[in-house]
Order: structure tokens, then sequence, then C-alpha cells
């Protein structure tokens, strides 16, 4: 009920559904419709999209405005794997072929080590520590 228009069904939309709502109650943002193109929230105008995992890898379709990924523990809390801009991570996987699917696989190593180049005024800022 705090989240409407959010799936919580075991289909794989599950995880992403909580991480939506973690980053929502965490980040202060405002969630945008399910399915919304061009990202999953807004802060200040900015469109963010949200990959949320309990694995080692996220997919992307196309270049987020600004990206948040966050990895699950099993116990319900969660750690930010990636905050900042989009292009950054999007570079990366520029000179990569199309994965038949249409999604690209980037792992959470890999977002870790490009979130050493992130200036802390790139990144969302936190609003509610985590773990309140």
């Amino acid at each position: 009920a705090m989240f409407p228009g959010r799936h919580f069904t075991p289909d794989g939309h599950l995880v992403g559904s909580l991480g939506e709502c973690l980053a929502a109650h965490h980040y202060g943002l405002q969630l945008l419709p399910a399915s919304s193109p061009g990202g999953d929230a807004v802060c200040d105008g900015l469109h963010v999209e949200i990959k949320t995992t309990q694995g080692g890898r996220v997919a992307l379709r196309s270049c987020p405005e600004h990206l948040l990924v966050l990895k699950l523990d099993r116990h319900g809390s969660f750690t930010e794997a990636y905050n900042g801009p989009g292009e950054l991570v999007w570079q990366e996987l520029a000179d990569k072929p199309l994965p038949r699917n249409g999604q690209y696989q980037v792992s959470l190593a890999r977002l870790s080590k490009l979130m050493g180049g992130v200036a802390a005024d790139a990144r969302l800022p936190v609003v509610v520590p985590i773990g309140e």
C-alpha cells in the first residue's frame, strides 16, 4: 500500500520492486509508474534507473541519465554498488556487441571500480541512513 503500482510477484519483479522502494525511501526519490520509459524514479528533475540484484551483475537496455545499483542481502538490507551518471557505465559497454536479448550485462565488481571515479556531488545523497 505504501508503494502503489509496484509488483511484488515472485517472478523477477520482486527484487526489482523491493529495490525501487528501498531507493525511494533512503534516497528520497519519487517513483514513476512501473515500466516508465527513461527511468524508475526522479530526483530534482534527474531521471534515475534503479537496478537491484542479489547476484553479481545487472542488465541494461539503454543509457540511463543516472544509475543507482543496489545489492540486496539475504537479511533484507542492501549495499550501494553504483550511484552515478549512467553515461559512465554505458561507455564501458559501447564497444561490446549487443547481446541477442538486447541487454548488456555489467558486473557489480566493474560497477564498484567505476564508482571510484564518481565525484560525491554526482551521486544521489542518502536522506534516510541505510539500516533505519
